[in-house]
């Protein structure tokens, strides 16, 4: 028996043998250290860079001969908002024009009118009325036909020229927005000669854009941000 156990492996002789390469622990190194302390200082100064940066609201910026419109998104139309600012980027209306001018009514921009209701519009929009936007000078507003479900045409907009406002359209028509600078702009194009339709003589052609305001930036036009 002596014998065996000393051909044999006990649990303290075992214990004693090598273990093999790959299963050996390792230490991790100073550099693998390091680069999980940059790993961890980069993730938090991401953090915080992202913390610390503003909330920005969306603000469209209509480019006309006549001068440039800054209109106010309300964030509390946000499926509309959506739909300009896609369309916005799109370049969607850098071939159109203000093509309805009613004075001291509207004007009225984006896919022509048609006898058949709106021409070629890219899709409609459920109507998101909110008692809080009203027709009031300088709102801004989108069109539609005389379809019963009152759905917005996505491609049509107007702004209210009626300096007393048009209380009239309140729940029938999306207000969306409100123009925050160039209503000289909006009452010069109010002015211009138009045709039987309405038409101006003169094109008024659009370039539009939208840029992002922080709250503090649209404070200096006058804008609280709708919570």
């Amino acid at each position: 028996m002596r014998k065996g156990r000393e051909r044999g492996c006990g649990l303290q002789s075992c214990s004693l043998q090598p273990r093999p390469w790959h299963l050996r622990a390792t230490r991790p190194s100073r550099t693998y250290h390091g680069m999980i302390r940059l790993f961890s200082t980069l993730a938090l100064v991401a953090a915080l860079t992202a913390a610390a940066k503003p909330k920005t609201y969306p603000v469209a910026r209509i480019k006309t001969p006549q001068g440039t419109i800054l209109i106010y998104l309300d964030p509390r139309t946000p499926n509309h908002d959506s739909s300009f600012i896609a369309l916005a980027k799109a370049h969607y209306w850098d071939t159109l024009t203000f093509n309805r001018v009613v004075h001291a009514f509207v004007i009225q921009g984006g896919c022509p009118d048609t006898p058949a209701g709106f021409k070629d519009s890219p899709y409609l929009l459920k109507p998101e009325f909110n008692d809080s936007l009203k027709h009031v000078y300088g709102a801004f507003g989108a069109g539609r036909d005389d379809n019963p479900q009152m759905l917005s045409a996505g491609c049509q907009f107007y702004i209210v020229t009626n300096p007393k406002g048009e209380a009239r359209l309140d729940g029938k028509y999306t207000v969306y927005g409100k123009v925050i600078k160039g209503m000289d702009v909006v009452e010069t194009i109010d002015a211009a000669k138009v045709d039987s339709t309405h038409k101006p003589l003169t094109p008024v052609t659009l370039k539009i854009d939208v840029m992002w305001f922080t709250a503090e930036q649209l404070k200096t036009y006058g804008v609280s941000v709708a919570s």
